[in-house]
């Protein structure tokens, strides 16, 4: 039987695109309390299944795929350049394809606005109407209104027509850094992308004996597996550690570890495999929000996920991203790398940014460790002298030197030169996950 939130859940799935909700309308409906609608809405944000818009509401919306992350609705344009809505509100589900800036005159304009483009335009009512015409929503600058009928037009083609007070060039740029800003997004991992659903997932009931252990061991040579209740809800986990002495007639449920570690699917990779670092644990429990079983994630599974990133062309660049690919090999010295201060890794006083410096530090330390220990590193406590500033434009060498490096943790000595003079020093210790 689901619960009165997923019943919710199921309801909001159930609208069409574009269908308006509110908190007091799904509590009337669905015969349930405003404060159990309101976070079933809350939740269904989370799932990009409805999006909340100022001065206009929560709008049922298209969920994206992944692969799908750089196209932007309309929806979100509102929310990224502060804008009304003046007309062709039902349009706001609907993704743009590319934005045109109507700087030119209205035959030129019209050769480059096409169905599912955004126009941006000041007050220019003619090029309103052709857009719409054309099958483009309108984004109207400088805080202009349109005529009535264009609006009316909106609302029949289901296009959006928007008004923001910033100017053209403002707009292009917020737009511009928005879809950036989801290229760097859909290069995260979550363990929703890597996990083992549900009905492909191997797992043993409260009430069961220790004797099905045996049996699922037998067919599938697995030794650790979640344990659920009547409701499919996580109860534990049980690994051959705890079955020693114990017999086989025993029930799982007072052998088994209880209140196991578990992640849900909006959990991080990193996030997770830092959890099985520091814990020492082979397999978490994938769980909804009400801790019913949804799958199981692998170390095995995080660490070919991991590598596999590692290989990943990036498109939109982080800081880390910058900071690895201006970090070359010395020629000198087989275990020293060189890296340059582009303005990227500077402050505002156009001095190498702190962080920026503890990025190289860690960075350069990885890499040493990669080639001499095949593993990667999650670090667990950095020591860091900032002795000199760094200008921009400077060009530093690192010297990561392995003080100590075991099975599963290492301690590095690092130092930082530029022009020969030492501009900053640190001490690392970390713990490795074998490959």
């Amino acid at each position: 039987m689901a619960t009165k939130h997923e019943q919710i859940l199921q309801h909001i799935l159930s609208l069409e695109i574009g269908h308006k909700i509110s908190v007091r309308q799904i509590a009337k409906t669905m015969n349930v309390s405003e404060g159990t609608a309101y976070r079933a809405i809350k939740e269904a944000e989370n799932q990009g299944i409805v999006s909340t818009i100022e001065r206009v509401g929560t709008i049922r919306i298209e969920r994206k795929k992944k692969e799908n992350f750089e196209r932007l609705t309309f929806a979100e344009v509102i929310k990224i350049v502060d804008g009304q809505v003046l007309g062709g509100r039902k349009g706001l589900h609907k993704t743009l394809n590319k934005f045109v800036i109507g700087a030119m005159q209205l035959d030129a304009m019209m050769r480059y606005t096409e169905a599912g483009s955004l126009l941006i335009v000041g007050n220019r009512v003619k090029a309103h109407e052709l857009a719409l015409i054309e099958g483009a929503a309108v984004l109207i600058t400088g805080g202009f209104d349109t005529n009535d009928d264009i609006k009316q037009l909106a609302d029949e083609k289901q296009l959006p027509v928007m008004s923001t007070s910033y100017d053209t060039f403002t707009v292009a740029a917020m737009i511009n850094r928005a879809i950036y800003d989801q290229l760097i997004k859909k290069e995260i991992v979550f363990i929703g992308d890597i996990y083992t659903p549900y009905d492909e997932s191997l797992y043993l009931y409260t009430k069961d004996k220790l004797e099905r252990w045996y049996e699922l061991n037998e067919r599938f040579s697995h030794t650790r597996y979640p344990v659920v209740d009547a409701k499919e809800r996580v109860a534990g986990i049980i690994t051959s550690k705890d079955m020693i002495g114990k017999d086989r007639n025993t029930p799982i449920e007072r052998i088994m570890t209880k209140n196991p570690i578990t992640a849900q699917e909006k959990t991080s990779l990193a996030s997770v495999a830092h959890m099985m670092v520091w814990e020492g644990i082979e397999l978490v429990p994938v769980v909804d929000p009400s801790n019913r079983l949804k799958g199981v994630v692998s170390r095995q599974d995080v660490l070919k996920a991991l590598q596999q990133i590692q290989r990943q062309p990036q498109i939109g660049e982080t800081i880390d991203d910058i900071v690895a690919r201006n970090l070359l090999p010395a020629e000198e010295e087989q275990t020293a790398f060189h890296a340059y201060v582009t303005p990227q890794m500077t402050n505002q006083l156009g001095t190498l940014s702190n962080g920026v410096f503890t990025a190289l530090m860690t960075e350069a330390s990885s890499r040493v460790l990669r080639h001499y220990k095949k593993g990667d590193l999650v670090v667990e406590n950095l020591t860091v002298y900032f002795l000199k500033p760094v200008q921009i434009d400077s060009k530093l060498v690192i010297k990561p030197k392995i003080l100590e490096a075991g099975r599963i943790y290492a301690k590095v000595d690092i130092q930082v030169f530029n022009d020969k003079k030492m501009v900053g020093k640190g001490l690392l210790m970390a713990q490795l996950i074998d490959r």
